[in-house]
């Protein structure tokens, strides 16, 4: 009976593991040392809109962990977490982290997002 517990508990972290990555509509980005695209290790970086990768030149780059108000970025934008140790991010729509905010995008992670509802990019500690 331990072994099919194990099992099934496995299974539903996997599975949630999974639901929360599709909720923030995640994808991974190339692994690569250091910088990814351009953005540095340790950074959540935001791409002009409708550039994708931008010929690796993210327009923002945030690194300090707490909230990071945005203005003047509206439609779609890459959303990529270039975080070390664990390191999340969420996107807000209000400012100073409030607001819905929506999934946790893991390192290593990219979104494209339409940030026209978004006034806040939450970076949380692990």
């Amino acid at each position: 009976m331990r072994k099919i517990t194990k099992a099934a508990a496995a299974l539903a972290l996997a599975v949630g593991a999974l639901s929360t990555i599709g909720a923030t509509g995640a994808s991974a980005a190339p692994a690569a040392a250091g910088s990814l695209h351009g953005c540095p290790s340790g950074a959540v970086c935001v791409y002009p809109q409708n550039a994708g990768w931008n010929g690796d030149r993210p327009s923002l780059a945030f690194y300090s962990y707490g909230a990071h108000n945005l203005s003047n970025q509206v439609g779609q934008h890459y959303v990529l977490n270039n975080q070390t140790g664990g390191a999340t991010a969420r996107t807000c729509t209000g400012y100073n982290g409030t607001g819905d905010c929506q999934g946790y995008l893991w390192a290593g992670y990219y979104i494209d997002k339409d940030l026209t509802p978004i006034n806040s990019i939450l970076l949380v500690r692990p």
